[in-house]
């Protein structure tokens, strides 16, 4: 979980509630509503000095609203994601710690199957919230990584100790990371229907800050961090886990102290990254982009700042 905030100076909050949205006339006059991010806010008092979430989660729509997310548990653990295109949220309820799903745009939560638990676990949606991963590798109870397609409720189990990372491009595989006995990192790409591709890969793309599986279930883009001491920017790479064959690595139009932290690929074969700068107390800038992969030319499609005032946040497609 990330502790940047999200923006203010916003107008008043609309509710999602469990059965429907309380601004969907709102909604209506401007198309599908989609999400930027999801924010809890930070709270101390005498009584307890120290930092806590309180408030439950707001989402920052591309609209320029906040959405309050109401029944959304706001605890120092709970888990909250939302998928790239921005359209669909997950999230563990508060009434009951189930983990459910749920359109932004409001209707109901769909419960995910009780299989999977909730508690404190990372959440991860395909890049159009069909399919959502469960992972608990941060998580005192452990267990291996699953993933839900949330239509059918399917559970697919992946292997014990992989991490995931993220899911490609059409959401038909899973990236996940394992760090081996000998130190070394292997990536590896599974498919939801069976089968897996693996590979240990040099140590610039196994260090990288994020990464991006492809829709072909092979393709991985590696974004290094930039070296602010040297005035070197952030760069990107391609590796293809079935042969091993690394591009050469281009360097973004970014500052060096620019973080990308998230990174996907759509099914149309364009890649995104999420970058930020600021944080640590100050306000953060946050900034979606398309990344050429060969050229590092980058198009910016979004921008907003992050308020110093959340505990917590989380961008669309981290």
């Amino acid at each position: 979980m990330k502790h940047p905030s999200m923006a203010a100076a916003l107008l008043a909050p609309a509710v999602i509630a469990g059965l429907g949205l309380g601004a969907g006339a709102a909604h209506a006059r401007t198309g599908a509503p989609a999400a930027r991010a999801a924010w809890v806010k930070t709270c101390s008092s005498k009584k307890s000095p120290i930092d806590h979430p309180c408030g439950g989660w707001r989402l920052i729509m591309r609209d320029g609203r906040q959405v309050v997310v109401r029944g959304a548990a706001g605890t120092e653990d709970s888990a909250f994601a939302i998928s790239a295109d921005g359209r669909v949220m997950a999230y563990e309820r508060a009434g009951d710690h189930r983990l459910v799903v749920q359109p932004v745009a409001g209707g109901p939560a769909r419960p995910l199957p009780k299989a999977v638990g909730g508690g404190s676990v990372s959440l991860m949606l395909s890049p159009t919230g069909d399919k959502v991963s469960i992972d608990r590798a941060y998580s005192s109870r452990g267990g291996p990584a699953k993933v839900v397609t949330v239509a059918t409720g399917h559970v697919a189990t992946l292997p014990r100790g992989d991490i995931v990372l993220g899911f490609s491009g059409d959401g038909d595989e899973v990236l996940t990371q394992r760090v081996l006995s000998d130190n070394t990192t292997r990536l590896a790409a599974h498919a939801l229907a069976g089968g897996s591709v693996k590979r240990t890969p040099p140590q610039v793309v196994a260090g990288a800050v994020a990464f991006a599986l492809a829709a072909d279930g092979h393709t991985v883009a590696a974004f290094s961090w930039g070296d602010a001491d040297r005035k070197r920017p952030p760069r990107v790479r391609t590796y293809d886990l079935r042969t091993g064959e690394l591009s050469a690595s281009a360097g973004l139009p970014l500052e060096s102290d620019t973080e990308v932290h998230a990174a996907w690929w759509d099914a149309g074969g364009r890649l995104h990254a999420s970058v930020r700068r600021g944080g640590g107390g100050e306000t953060t800038v946050v900034r979606v982009l398309t990344v050429d992969p060969e050229s590092g030319r980058v198009t910016q499609n979004d921008r907003y700042s992050v308020s110093k005032s959340a505990y917590a946040s989380v961008t669309a497609g981290e």
